[in-house]
This record gives C-alpha cells, structure tokens and sequence, in this order.
C-alpha cells in the first residue's frame, strides 16, 4: 500500500476520481440522529445542557454577508467572511457531490483575491459627527491621514453618527483645527495605575541612573548565524545567534502590533473604513525553513554566540546594586536582551517539511498560508512540541497549554476560513470520540476507512464520502476538500445541532439614571453613545431592541409605534423583581427608531432633577433579563454608582477602596472576591438563557468591580472601566468601546470543546465563561477578541518522533441566524529532548499563560505570595536550561536560552504590573484581573511593558517606512529633558512632556509656548503643521493596531502626572521592586544558589 503523506508535504500525482456516482441513498453518518432529543448523546463534546424550563435559544436570523469568490469548488461552501455586515444573502451553498470533486482549490486558483473581503468591523477609532463636522466618508480612500475631528458632544445631544479619527479616510478638502483626542483628569490611572510610593515633590530622574550608563539607544548588532558546533569557548555576553536557522532573522517589525483590518472598500456610509495594505518588496520577509524558523526578534547589542543560547557576564561579587564588587565587571545595560522594533511583514506558513512551523512571535505582524495547521492567530501552544512524558515537562520547568482565539482576526492578506456544508447529514465525524475530519487523519483500504488521529479509532468512509487513493496515499480530491488540507475549517450545522428556530438579534441597553449619574454627566453620554450606534445595529425584521433606566427602581418603556410618544412602566418592587408588558418592552427596531431616538435624546432632561442617589443594579439585570428570558441577546449595562439598593446590594469595603496598604495582611485577597454569592446565581443563570452582560462602568468612585464582574465573566461579557470618569475625557472613548462591542466580529449561543490526541488531556479551561460540565464550556457571548486559555496535563508516555493532535470545536450561531462548527486543528511533532522543548518555545504563549495564571491567583492568594510565583517560574526554566542544556561557560555567566531570553524582562515587568504592585487600589486590580482574563496574546506582553516612542522628533523619522516610529526601551536613561514621549499599552496612552522642551515644538504640537500653558485636562488636536499631522497619524495608527480608542492624557515633569509616567519604566527600580539590571543579577545568584 501506498505510504502516507501529512499535508504540507509535496503530494505527487493527480486529482482523478475512482468514485462511482451512482451511489445515491447511503446511511447518514455516525452523528446523525433523527430527533432533537438525541442531540445529547450524538454530539457528545457538544452537550448542550440547557434547562428544562425553557427551549435553548436558538441563533439569531439575519442574512448572511455576502462573498465574492472565483472559481468555486464543488462540495463546499467559500470562503465566506462569517464576521461581517448585514447584507444580501451570499450565493446558496453547493451541495456535496456523490464523487470527489475536480478542479482547484479556490485558494490556489488564479484569479483568487488575496484578502477577505472588506466587512471587518474597524477598531473603535471613530469619534461622533459633532467631534469630526467636517469629515466626509470615501469608500475608496486610504485610512485617517491627519483629517480633522472636533470636541466630543455636549451631555444630551445625539449627533448623527460619522466615523472620523482612524476610521474615517481624509475629507476632500482642508479642514479646521479640533481635538481629536484627550484624557482624564491629571493623576488618574485605571490602566496604568497610580505611581505608588512616589513622592510628587521628588522630581522624577530625566538621564543616565550612573555616569557609567550611556543615555544613548543601542546599536543593534547583526546576527550571526550557522550550525551549532559540538564544542566552543565561551562567547561573549548575550550573543545574538538566531536559535535555530540558518536563514536571515525577521527584522524591522514593530514590536507589539495587531493585524491591520482588511483592505477593501465599504459601501458608502458604512462604519467599516477601508484600510490600505501597502508593502514594499524590501518589507517582505520569508521566515527560514525548518521547523525552528520562528526565532523572536533580535536584540539590542548582540555579538555572535551559539545558536540557542544568550550569554552575559556578570561578577560573583557583585552587589544587588549591580555593582561590582570583587572585580571590574559590571552589566552594560546596552548589552541586555529587550525587544527591538521591525517593520517588515512576515510570511508564515503552519508546515514545512512534513513538520508543524513554530509561529512567529505573536507581536509581529505577519501573514498565515494554512498548509494543514491552523493559524498561530485562532490556536498557539506554549511549546511547539509535545514532551513525551510528564517528567521532561516537569523537568524544563514551562507550562504545556493552549491560547484559543476561535473567531480571531485574519490578516486582510490571508485566505478566508472556508465555509463547508455537507447537507443534512452533516460533517463526517469519528464514531468514537466524536472528532471531526481533518487533515491529520488518514485513509486506508483505497479510502474506504479512515483512522482518527485524535482516538486512533478506524472507522468506515461514508459510501457518499468515499474516493480513492493516490500513489502518495492522500485521497485524490484532498487538496480540493477544505477539512482535508487546512487546519481551519468552518461546517455549517444541520437542525440536529439545534433545539428550536433562530432567535431574533436582541439588543437591551440598561442606563444608571441616579443622582450622581446624571451629576457627572455619565448617562447623557451613555445615551448619546447608544443614539449613534444605533444605525450599527443588524437591519431586518428580526433585529429588536429594548431600553429600561433605573436608579432605586426601574423603568421600562413602551416604544410601539401605535403610541405617539415612549411610555414609561416604572417597576418599584426592586426585590421581587418583574418585567411589565414584556411583548411591549422589547420590539422590532424597524417599528420603534424614531421613538426610540426620541426617547434617548429626552433621558438626560427627564432625569435632570433626579435626587435618588441609590443603585438597584442588581434588580435591574434581573428585570431585564426576565424581558430577554425568552430569545436571549446582548444586555449592555451603564453604572456609575455602588450597587446599593434590592438584590445583591453591595456596600462600600475597605473604605470605598482606597488604596489597598495593607496588602501584605493575610486577609487582604478577599477584597477582590465577590462579597456574596447573588450575583454569581444570577449570572449563571443569565448564562443558560444565553443572555450576555457587558458592563461600562462610568464613575467617580469605588463601584466594587470584584462583585459586579462576575456576570460578564461568567456570561462571555466584558467589563469596562472609566475612572475617574470626565465628559470631555471619556465621551469619546465611551462611543467608540460601544460601537465596536455591536459591529466586531462575535458569536453567539457558543458551546466549546477542546480534544488531544491520546496520552494527554485538558485540565483547565480559563476565560469568561460558563462551566456546568467538565469538557465543555458554555459561551452566551464570544467574540473576536476574547482569548480562552486550555491548561493540559499527561496521562500517559507518547511515542518518541509521532505526531500529536490537538482539536478546539465551536459550535455557535452567527449574528445572521446560521449555526456554525468552526474547527480548529494544531498537530505538533513529539520530542524526548529537552533541548529541543527549549529550542521551540513560544515566549509570547508561555508568558501570556503566566500573566493569566497570576490574574486568576490574585483574588485566592496573599499578593506576597502571587508576585513571587512568576519570578519562581522564571527561575526554575532558566536552571533547567543551564544545568541540562547549556555548554560548559563560567559560573559569572547568565545563560538564557534564545528563544526565552526575553523572559526575564516580562516577568519583572509582571511583577509592577497595576495588578501585582502592593500599592493598587482595588477597584483597579479587579478591572486589570478581568482585562487579563481574556486578553489576546498579542495584547499580553504590551500590556506589562508598554511601547514607548519618542514624537518630539516625528520629522526626522519619516524616512523609517512606518507610520509608528520605532520604540526605545523602558528606562530613563532613554528619556531626554527636551523630549516628549508617547507610551502606550494597548488600553491607555499616556504623553510625557520634559521641562526644557523646545516652544516651537510646544507651539507645533499643542499650541502653547510652554509646558505650563498646556491644560491637564488636555485635548490633542491637530493644527496646521506637518508636526501636528504626523502625530494625528501615528495616535490614529496605533489605535487601529490595538484595536481600541486609546485615552491620551498629560503627564509633565515635577507634578504627580509625571510620576506616573515614571512609575511605567519598568527597567528602572521603582515600585520597591528592583531594576532590569539588579533582577538579572538576582535571577543569576538563585540559579547558582541552586546548582550548588
């Protein structure tokens, strides 16, 4: 018999088919089932298990968006972008022929449009009409280039919506002056956090900490690259040495980016801006070949050394200063590992050579050919391959885990996810453990049976599936079937995937209307925010909507069109709550626009008089879920006061949250727990009527985040922070976080399995969501940002050199009413070398793993105990390379393996992270503790060591190639007295201004002539300069990069804002915690404390 071939292996011979087509009638699959009621136990993985009270909610209906596409294969839906903006119905699927089919496949056909269409929602960059009057809306323009935007609206007005900012191309002729940005009032940090211990009347340092250390960027030595020899002296500190490649490294890409949104046009109007693509031909860079392609950036300074391994010099006599004490060596900070920026665009493909490719770092940005495993974007493993036993995982001291993005963004250059429908009877399935096909399993017997590569069952082809195989052992049509050669795959469900007809899309939007709500100006925005989004909704019949206002009681309205004006229900009962006319509470959005905007614009002066300043929060979601019990939907919540009042009243601990001093006392954790468990029930049960809550937390004061964030989290929801909260600061923000929470990407209804191959399995899944059995986890809500962590562990030995399959299953209903099974596959080779673990490491996957475990210890463990745990971690994979992986080198050596020799500068950075500094208030651990529980890799490492660039010299650095200009490390010894700075962390941003700036650029940038004219309640605008534009551009770019309406806000030298600026260079020794240089040297003295 012919020999087996993995995919992304060369594949001799043809596509002929030896099927017969005359097989008509054959028996279904080994899932079908004839009634609902089986559903259960012929999904098994996708038990669904929903309460008895009521049918499951079922997907919302609206028409699928529309896919253009060339040369389509027979047997399968294309590449349809499930993600996108209502419109006309896509062509009908074409059903699965009785033979394999022939011809291309529509990725490999010429002619196929290299991106996805143009139907990603953008990032929330846009800001409402009355901030940007003047902008205009060209569908066939290039992104935001300096166009101009204006202040936020007024409390209570509703402007019409426009996308400006980085949304909205250039307006066709020139603009006025206006803000286009701004930030909080000075001192505040929900993001960053507070500078601590700092004294604000102790100017912060603006150079070198020592007359030794230079001010100056390092220079960036080049790599050297080769085989690794059998022996060599000891080289010189931190060799530069790619790990394993004799191929050029990846250079010039930025170091922490997002996949830009695609590059097509939208129609005219539409809030999904059209974003260029442009890439020179010295920008494109093939990674090398080989399965240990993917090497992280190159470092600052590094000489040439073995190839998987980084040296430095340090003196056994030094002391914890850095200084040397027994001899003359001492550190060169220039000559320590830190990220470098890159600017190109990398070309990843997922196998190579019959091998799984390790990704490039999730911080770059690159782009993804599926040759057989998925993209690094939706599955990345913290080790690129699998140790064989228990033991050697132990051993190497790192974690064994997945990060799981199901519904991630692809690059606008890479192939769209195909769309296979295979009838009524549905995917082809293992009998056994349920698995579905993928590339990895392999057919025998000329195709009759196939073997699943996840239980290692055989089972029989179904007869209508069947076709032959070639010489190479592949089937004949398995480059033409997409579950047959790609690692992401997206089946259309059949009704036994379903309990009942497809819900409508439901939107409830619930607003805080008490006394200080309307003080400071939080509901005028929430309503003016909701006005504008409201053309964002899905259009059609079935889209409906609700709105209800509370503060000690509740108010619904009744928006049917019969009535001439919004009637208002008030529901006083907050403790047996109940939901009045609920047939009248919730209508179709077509019948009660104009209401409805009525309503929304009149809110803020109903209620202007309000003097109730207690919250009945609790019994609000429960009215309004009881008005959503029926469909399901998206609940969206404004709070800004402690909920105080009916169900789950809270009251104010630890002194409304002040800063938490006394975090080392044993009890202290327990501020961050739920204060009881009402919230929780009520949660869980919003979670199995498939209602998901996010929560926008506009506010002055302490709200008590630990208790309310249960229901987001354990619904798929989200938590957003606004503290304190200003209408110029926020307004804008407010909007955009709104608008991109309804138009992104997302699923509904989701139920989520991951399977392994056997000898492995999954102990832990970590994220938003809800569990009730041990292998699934229950998603109300998942979108594309949300990240879900898999923890596995050994059960038993795996064969040395076999492959090892992993597969995540989502079966969810789309924002149209479709039931989807999106499949994920990640298939890695087995080693039992423990070099090798060290060789193929994911930094970006094992130090994300590592912040999301210390969110979760937070809330159950002493601080004292959490912070040390990272470091422990650190220790303990840096000795284990050093005792069994290391070539023989001095004892004053630190060795860092190349892939993991950033490790050391995250992990410190963790440990000043607002989450793990003893100084933190507790409102803001709590919000950092869910921001982390479902962060995105690529968002994980920005976060703890934000991206600083220098924009007081943005002219000089045009001729670099891209909009951001290139980022300097986190020290002071990089900051200049006549600078000014940008640092942002992918949430906040903050613009530190010295104190001998020059005026002219003061004039240029903001239109004052000296630091101390610029108001701390700032707002950027752009003037007529090209300083002032490139600015614009780069605050525009980077918010389109993270995929969030970043805050600008003012810091300047010798007030309390400057020292939070300082208090975000984490290579400096602040926060009581030491410096880049003093926990190099610490690290050092444990490994060798430890080896002797």
């Amino acid at each position: 018999m012919a020999a087996f071939v993995p995919p992304g292996a060369h594949r001799p011979g043809g596509n002929n088919s030896n099927q017969s087509p005359s097989a008509q009638q054959h028996p279904p699959p080994p899932n079908f089932g004839n009634s609902p009621a089986a559903l259960a136990d012929n999904l098994q993985n996708m038990n669904l298990n929903r309460p008895h009270s009521a049918p499951r909610p079922s997907p919302f209906s609206q028409p699928p968006p529309p896919y253009s596409f060339s040369g389509p294969s027979p047997g399968y839906r294309p590449g349809s972008q499930l993600m996108a903006r209502p419109g006309p119905s896509p062509p009908n699927a074409i059903t699965r022929p009785m033979g394999p089919p022939s011809g291309a496949l529509p990725g490999v056909a010429p002619g196929r449009p290299m991106a996805p269409p143009g139907t990603r929602p953008p990032p929330p960059g846009s800001l409402p009409s009355s901030m940007g009057s003047h902008m205009g809306l060209s569908p066939r323009a290039p992104a935001f280039t300096g166009g101009q935007a204006t202040a936020p609206p007024p409390p209570g007005v509703s402007p019409r919506p426009l996308t400006t900012g980085i949304l909205t191309p250039p307006p066709p002729g020139p603009t006025q002056a206006g803000p286009v940005s701004n930030g909080p009032p000075v001192g505040s940090g929900p993001r960053f956090g507070s500078p601590g211990g700092m004294s604000s009347s102790v100017p912060p340092p603006t150079g070198p900490s020592s007359p030794s250390a230079p001010a100056q960027v390092p220079s960036m030595g080049p790599f050297m690259t080769g085989p690794p020899p059998t022996s060599m002296p000891a080289a010189p500190p931190f060799s530069g040495q790619p790990p394993f490649s004799a191929q050029p490294p990846f250079s010039g890409q930025p170091p922490f980016s997002v996949p830009p949104p695609p590059a097509m046009g939208p129609p005219q109007g539409s809030p999904f801006a059209a974003q260029p693509w442009q890439m020179r031909p010295d920008q494109m860079v093939r990674p090398p070949s080989g399965p240990g392609s993917a090497q992280p950036p190159q470092m600052y300074g590094m000489p040439a050394h073995l190839p998987n391994q980084s040296m430095t010099s340090i003196s056994p006599g030094m002391a914890p200063t850095g200084a040397s004490v027994g001899g003359p060596s001492k550190i060169d900070p220039n000559q320590i590992p830190r990220p470098i920026p890159s600017s190109a665009v990398i070309l990843h493909e997922t196998r190579q050579s019959d091998q799984a490719n390790p990704p490039p770092p999730a911080t770059s940005d690159y782009i993804v050919s599926d040759t057989g495993n998925c993209s690094p974007r939706y599955m990345r493993c913290t080790i690129n391959q699998i140790p064989c036993t228990a033991d050697l995982l132990a051993t190497s001291g790192m974690q064994l885990a997945l990060l799981v993005q199901p519904l991630a963004l692809p690059h606008p250059s890479e192939e769209p996810i195909q769309v296979v429908d295979f009838g009524e009877t549905g995917p082809v399935r293992c009998s056994r453990c349920k698995g579905y096909l993928n590339p990895f399993m392999r057919f025998i017997d000329q195709g009759k049976k196939f073997i699943c590569n996840l239980c290692g069952f055989t089972d029989e082809t179904p007869r209508d599936y069947h076709c032959n195989l070639g010489p190479d052992g592949r089937r004949r049509d398995a480059n033409e079937r997409p579950e047959l050669c790609r690692g992401s795959v997206e089946f259309v469900a059949t009704k036994e995937y379903m309990i009942r007809e497809p819900m409508p899309a439901v939107y409830f939007f619930l607003i805080d209307v008490s006394m200080n709500a309307m003080q400071i100006g939080a509901t005028a925005a929430a309503c003016s925010a909701i006005s504008q989004v409201i053309a964002d909704l899905p259009e059609g019949p079935r889209t409906m909507v609700g709105i209800a206002t509370f503060d000690s009681t509740i108010h619904f309205y009744h928006l049917k069109r019969a009535l001439q004006q919004p009637l208002m229900l008030v529901v006083p009962d907050i403790q047996d709550v109940y939901t009045p006319l609920q047939s009248d509470v919730i209508v179709p959005l077509s019948e009660c626009r104009q209401h409805l905007e009525l309503l929304l614009e009149s809110i803020p002066t109903m209620f202007q008089n309000n003097r109730t300043a207690e919250s009945a929060f609790g019994a609000a979601i429960k009215a309004a879920f009881l008005a959503m019990k029926s469909t399901g939907g998206k609940l969206l919540v404004f709070q800004s006061v402690l909920l105080s009042v009916g169900i789950g009243a809270l009251s104010a601990r630890e002194a409304e949250g002040r800063t938490n001093i006394s975090a080392g006392e044993k009890e202290a954790h327990k501020l961050l727990q739920p204060a009881d468990k009402t919230l929780k029930t009520m949660a869980i049960e919003f979670a199995e009527y498939q209602v998901c809550v996010d929560v926008f937390l506009t506010t002055q004061s302490y709200i008590d985040i630990a208790s309310i964030s249960v229901v987001p989290r354990t619904t798929g929801g989200q938590v957003y922070y606004y503290h304190p909260f200003s209408v110029l600061s926020d307004t804008a923000k407010l909007y955009n976080d709104l608008r991109w929470n309804i138009t992104r990407p997302q699923g509904f209804e989701a139920v989520m399995r991951v399977r392994c191959s056997q000898g492995i399995q999954v102990q832990e899944y970590l994220g938003n969501f809800c569990k009730r059995i041990p292998t699934d986890i229950d998603l109300a809500g998942i979108d594309c940002d949300k990240t879900i962590m898999v923890t596995l562990k050994h059960d038993d030995k795996l064969p040395d050199g076999s492959e090892f399959a992993f597969q995540c299953a989502l079966l969810y209903t789309t924002l149209y009413g479709q039931r989807r099974i999106r499949v994920t596959n990640l298939s890695l080779s087995v080693t039992s070398m423990l070099s090798s673990l060290f060789r193929v490491a994911d930094l970006d996957a094992q130090f994300t793993c590592l912040l999301k475990q210390a969110a979760m210890d937070i809330p159950s463990s002493p601080l004292v105990q959490v912070r040390e745990q990272p470091v422990n971690t650190c220790i303990n994979i840096l000795l284990s390379y050093r005792k069994f992986c290391a070539t023989v080198s001095s004892s004053g050596q630190l060795i860092l393996p190349e892939a993991l020799k950033l490790l050391p500068l995250y992990t410190l950075a963790l440990i000043k992270s607002t989450g793990l500094r003893p100084d933190g208030k507790i409102d803001d651990r709590s919000f950092w503790i869910n921001y982390v529980s479902s962060i995105s890799t690529p968002l994980a490492i920005p976060l703890v060591y934000p991206r600083m660039i220098p924009i007081h010299d943005l002219k000089t650095r045009e001729e670099e190639g891209s909009i951001v200009p290139s980022s300097i490390p986190l020290s002071s010894e990089h900051i200049s007295d006549g600078g000014i700075y940008l640092l942002e962390n992918g949430d906040d941003a903050l613009i530190y201004v010295g104190g001998s700036v020059d005026s002219g650029i003061l004039q240029q940038l903001f239109g004052a002539s000296t630091v101390e004219e610029i108001p701390s309640q700032f707002v950027l605008q752009q003037y007529d300069n090209p300083v002032s534009k490139k600015l614009n551009e780069v605050v525009n770019e980077i918010r389109r990069q993270r995929c969030s309406y970043l805050r600008l806000r003012l810091c300047k030298k010798g007030d309390p804002s400057g020292m939070l600026f300082f208090s975000q260079l984490v290579e400096d020794k602040n926060h009581g915690s030491m410096s880049y240089v003093e926990f190099l040297v610490h690290i050092h003295r444990q490994i060798q404390t430890r080896m002797t």
